[in-house]
């Protein structure tokens, strides 16, 4: 690979990347019902409404899932994995393939918002402890329905959470999964964003 394409590869990677995190949180701010008055929240719902609210007006919410956010995040993860397949030189795959391929990276990048944000959760409850920091109120908002299980489970002992440890080994499960239905779908990891 020349150092163009390699270039180029990272820089699509960022974007691609970036655009579908922007989407997923939006879609996740909204299922867990996070403060819209958060000014995290309110960046990531003015940066994103140019393109959520018209195609909202076209495929309305689904229950709690703004599925607008979500399909947008399956197409931009189905454009950046064509340009991708431009870029190694080969040909566009069929569009099942390509759909099947997304899900699976929209998946991947699901799980990897969620390890970065229990993540972050863990290091502002050291770093803000009770505090009204936007930033950890959000990481809060957006991890405690998936801890919340595993808390009744295995309630903290003497200050101690010990329910980051099995979201993450829940999560590193899902991400083997997903990395051998990636491979039997016939889809190099380095192809979909996340994977």
């Amino acid at each position: 690979m020349s150092a163009v394409n390699e270039i180029t590869t990272l820089l699509l990677n960022t974007v691609v990347s970036l655009g579908i995190a922007l989407f997923l949180v939006r879609m996740i701010l909204q299922l867990v019902k996070a403060d819209y008055y958060n000014p995290i929240s309110q960046f990531v719902v003015k940066v994103s409404n140019p393109l959520v609210l018209p195609l909202r007006k076209i495929i309305p919410s689904v229950g709690k899932v703004d599925t607008a956010s979500l399909l947008l995040a399956l197409l931009v993860q189905a454009v950046g994995i064509a340009i991708l397949f431009q870029i190694y030189g080969g040909r566009l795959p069929n569009i099942g393939q390509l759909l099947i391929w997304s899900v699976l990276g929209i998946c991947s990048a699901l799980l990897n918002l969620y390890f970065f944000a229990i993540i972050g959760n863990i290091i502002m409850s050291w770093v803000a402890q009770g505090g009204s920091n936007p930033a950890a109120r959000l990481l809060f908002q957006i991890t405690e329905p998936v801890m919340a299980p595993f808390r009744k489970l295995v309630p903290p002992m003497g200050g101690l959470d010990l329910s980051p440890i099995f979201v993450f080994l829940i999560i590193n499960v899902l991400e083997v999964l997903l990395r051998h239905m990636a491979a039997s779908a016939g889809l190099h990891p380095a192809l979909v964003m996340g994977l």
